[in-house]
């Protein structure tokens, strides 16, 4: 059994040193609220749940499905669920609880004492699965960020053990500070650090797409749920190489690539992280810098597994991060295109009834089936991105004169009958974009 390796994201706890081979239990409350207008089966939570929970290789001994109509405040489960689910962790002699749902530090404790086993609720499991698959110094920061935000207020678990320090000499010394307050303030002081670090590279990923503005070329963007097969399609599209796999999160760290269409010539293609339901909010804060690719691209490539059972709830999560980000219904929209990918893992029947749609296309991935359809597409729809126009403006309006020097290629100015002529390529995006300023 492989022991977690220490540091942010890396094994459940390194006190008791809980491996990621451990036997686990995994537990779905079912809470009224989400029950009510729930898009998806229970089926379906426990499987994505599973599956989670085996891309860490856990060793999942047993799946527990619980009604919950009003959490307990202490343990978040009723009195006899937990001692039912006490007795199957003893029984399965399982060292690890996942539980589907958000966990308050209190019921963690409490939980943990009844059950007599480490407890980790869905963000804990989602952030040791980001720990693990994160690669370059970027995504490691991401995660490292996302992790010491969500410890932040669970420290006092941590410390219980441990005396309060006494500060001063003498009567006049103060109580000091305490173990939990020197360790919260180390964790701000390196919050802020990683902060500062990803800000400078946003700053480098505004310079690399002010770059490609400049050059003329255009960016597309692939989105879509966790497992859809965006870098499988990636790889096809690219010759990329980038490490694939059937799991959840089997790629993290964002990738960009050139490709080459007949017609439009060069354009970026990004690969990026996948979305999941129930996203932890410190995840999508850490990831900013990287989402921004997504919302400053020209095209986005929605990508979904149209072979899953619950494709369309997975669709409405994914359209709900992209309407968060402004991709969607925003001031400056980004034009999305569906792939409904694995359209080879149908059967014939299930291939003839899906609907024929303008902005979807039914590719395999793997296969490679329905590519060549996609390329004319992307090819169709970029070949003028980057047309040429002239734009009249007011000597005053130096705020859309300089968004246009950031966001476009501007060949030329010159004054005419006391208005500034900009001659600059811009693509079909950044036009809009301008036209809502």
């Amino acid at each position: 059994m492989a022991q977690a390796a220490a540091g942010p994201g890396r094994g459940f706890d390194v006190e008791r040193g809980t491996s990621f081979g451990a036997p686990a239990i995994l537990v779905h409350p079912e809470l009224a609220a989400r029950r009510a207008g729930a898009a998806r089966t229970l089926e379906g939570r426990l499987a994505e749940l599973e599956g989670l929970a085996r891309a860490i290789r856990l060793d999942v001994r047993a799946t527990l499905a619980l009604g919950v109509r009003v959490p307990h405040p202490a343990t978040l489960l009723g009195r006899g669920q937990v001692a039912r689910l006490a007795t199957l962790v003893a029984a399965h002699g399982a060292e690890l609880v996942v539980v589907d749902a958000p966990v308050t530090p209190v019921q963690q404790k409490n939980l943990e004492q009844a059950l007599a086993a480490k407890v980790i609720d869905r963000t804990h499991l989602i952030l040791e699965i980001f720990g693990e698959r994160a690669r370059s110094a970027e995504g490691r920061l991401q995660v490292e960020l996302a992790h010491l935000e969500y410890q932040a207020g669970r420290l006092v678990r941590a410390w219980t053990h441990l005396e309060r320090q006494r500060g001063g000499f003498g009567f006049l010394g103060g109580p000091g500070e305490t173990q939990i307050e020197t360790d919260r303030r180390l964790i701000r002081n390196r919050i802020a650090r990683i902060r500062r670090e990803l800000e400078a590279v946003r700053r480098t990923r505004a310079l690399h797409r002010a770059g490609r503005r400049r050059a003329a070329v255009p960016t597309v963007a692939l989105v879509g749920y966790t497992n859809a097969g965006k870098s499988t399609l990636f790889n096809r599209l690219t010759g990329a190489g980038v490490w694939a796999a059937d799991l959840p999160f089997a790629t993290l760290d964002p990738t960009a690539r050139r490709l080459r269409l007949p017609t439009a010539g060069p354009v970026v293609l990004s690969d990026t992280v996948g979305f999941i339901s129930d996203l932890p909010t410190e995840l999508v804060a850490a990831f900013r810098a990287t989402l921004e690719e997504v919302t400053e691209a020209d095209l986005v490539l929605h990508v979904r597994d149209i072979a899953h059972p619950e494709s369309a709830a997975q669709a409405a999560d994914v359209r709900a991060v992209l309407t968060s980000l402004g991709v969607l219904g925003g001031d400056r929209p980004v034009p999305v295109l569906e792939v409904w990918n694995k359209v080879d893992l149908l059967a014939p029947e299930a291939r003839q009834a899906l609907t024929a749609r303008p902005d979807a296309f039914r590719v395999s991935a793997r296969t490679g089936e329905g590519i060549d359809a996609l390329v004319q597409e992307l090819d169709r729809r970029l070949a003028t991105s980057a047309a040429t126009e002239v734009f009249h403006l007011h000597p005053a309006d130096g705020r859309r004169r300089a968004w246009l020097h950031a966001h476009a290629e501007v060949l030329d100015e010159r004054e005419e009958k006391g208005m500034c002529l900009v001659r600059a390529r811009i693509s079909p995006a950044a036009r809009a974009r301008f036209s809502a300023l």
